[in-house]
């Protein structure tokens, strides 16, 4: 047993998802969560620059004393995963391949849906992750770039939404994919207008879930699984703007915040 936190990490407040996920599944393990608000958006960033930021964030919660590092922004898994498993101590887990092998294994008739922000789609990162498991797999990605400010306003539902889910993902729906991938930590909060809009047949691929799920076997492989106890810990740190960040954060983590602390990096 490792009674030591999970690092989480993203930009911004959308990983809070992912770290809602891991407390769902692994409600033992206490989590430090950092979200990067001083730098936030990192999609239109160079890769350098996202490899830089995460890596600072990253050996942070290591000096944290944190026993696993969750990398919950799909722009800095596609960047600077590799680099962080190279450098870490510790073991690394992205967003990207979890929801790659949950998309495959899903698929039945060869063809793949995969939706998120301009850089990650840009990236290529899902279509690599996906055919290096299912060579032969289509694969149509769509970015939907819109979806991130209308979670974030808090327009889960309703006219406008539909109409711009409607008009991102008509192409999926015309091409009969079998099953989509939510390559943004945002998508989750939208699953009932995205599940209304793609169809009953398609099946929703939600990375959140697959990376705790991924979470949950890398840990017991290496046992560094927490003992059971009361009252898991979450210790939230945001580089900028809390009083935003704490406005927003309770709609991604589905529960209430006492507060954030401030982290200061260069």
């Amino acid at each position: 047993m490792n009674d030591a936190p999970i690092g989480v990490f993203d930009s911004g407040v959308g990983g809070l998802t992912v770290a809602h996920a891991i407390r769902q599944r692994l409600p033992h393990e206490a989590l430090i969560y950092v979200g990067d608000t001083a730098r936030v958006p990192y999609g239109p960033k160079s890769p350098d620059t996202v490899r830089r930021y995460a890596q600072e964030i990253a050996d942070w919660l290591v000096g944290q004393g944190v026993k696993l590092v969750v990398v919950a922004c799909n722009t800095a898994t596609a960047h600077a995963l590799d680099t962080l498993r190279a450098t870490l101590r510790v073991p690394v887990i992205g967003v990207i391949e979890p929801g790659a092998r949950a998309a495959v294994a899903a698929d039945h008739d060869g063809h793949i849906g995969v939706i998120g922000t301009t850089g990650t789609v840009a990236s290529g990162a899902y279509e690599r992750a996906i055919r290096a498991l299912a060579p032969s797999v289509t694969v149509t990605a769509r970015a939907c770039p819109l979806f991130v400010p209308l979670v974030e306003e808090g327009w889960l539902d309703g006219d406008v939404t539909e109409a711009v889910a409607r008009r991102y993902l008509q192409p999926l729906v015309d091409d009969h994919v079998d099953a989509v991938v939510l390559g943004c930590t945002h998508y989750p909060l939208l699953k009932p207008v995205l599940a209304r809009t793609l169809g009953p047949a398609v099946i929703l691929i939600d990375s959140a879930e697959e990376t705790a799920r991924e979470t949950e076997r890398v840990l017991e492989a290496r046992a560094l699984a927490a003992a059971p106890r009361p009252g898991p810990r979450l210790r939230v740190v945001v580089t900028d703007a809390p009083a935003a960040f704490l406005r927003q954060a309770e709609r991604f983590l589905g529960e209430p915040l006492d507060g954030v602390e401030t982290l200061a990096l260069a």
